[in-house]
């Protein structure tokens, strides 16, 4: 059997993005169980609670729901478990001390398969307040006015 090729996406945090600023992403690999990655590969899983906590060391994701294997027998995993993260140990340094500053945490955007490897997408954020929220709905339909003005205008259609 060909050994599987480009990126495909299993789960996506939709809400991260407005809810917090993005300062810094990283891509770091997950040691699964056998029913996890089956469950994953059906693309069942859900990211909305997740959070990435550093302990002793080593990078660990909490509260990523991934269902049990429908197929599985008493071996199935536990659906939110704590999931060991795979980063260099610069990146956990560096993550750990951008932790440690007020108002930063560490969640993950989006979990895909790499070339057959379960890999998650994790960023540093910051929390919105309520007028950043608001603030980016309002760019975000200017800008899309703008980009339909753009376009009736090169269609030769006036308003």
């Amino acid at each position: 059997m060909p050994k599987e090729q480009g990126r495909k996406l299993v789960a996506q945090n939709k809400k991260a993005r407005h809810d917090y600023h993005i300062d810094d992403t990283y891509e770091a690999g997950l040691v699964l169980t056998g029913t996890e990655v089956k469950s994953l590969r059906q693309g069942r899983a859900s990211l909305v609670d997740g959070f990435v906590d550093i302990e002793h060391g080593e990078a660990w994701l909490h509260a990523v729901h991934i269902p049990e294997y429908s197929q599985g027998t008493w071996t199935n995993h536990s659906a939110r478990r704590k999931r060991k993260l795979l980063l260099h140990r610069t990146e956990i340094t560096k993550i750990e001390r951008e932790v440690s500053t007020k108002g930063v945490t560490v969640i993950p955007l989006s979990l895909y398969f790499n070339d057959g490897r379960a890999k998650v997408e994790i960023a540093l954020a910051r929390g919105k307040k309520a007028w950043d929220k608001r603030q980016s709905i309002a760019e975000r339909t200017a800008n899309r006015e703008k980009e339909q003005a753009v376009g009736r205008y090169l269609k030769g259609l006036r308003d």
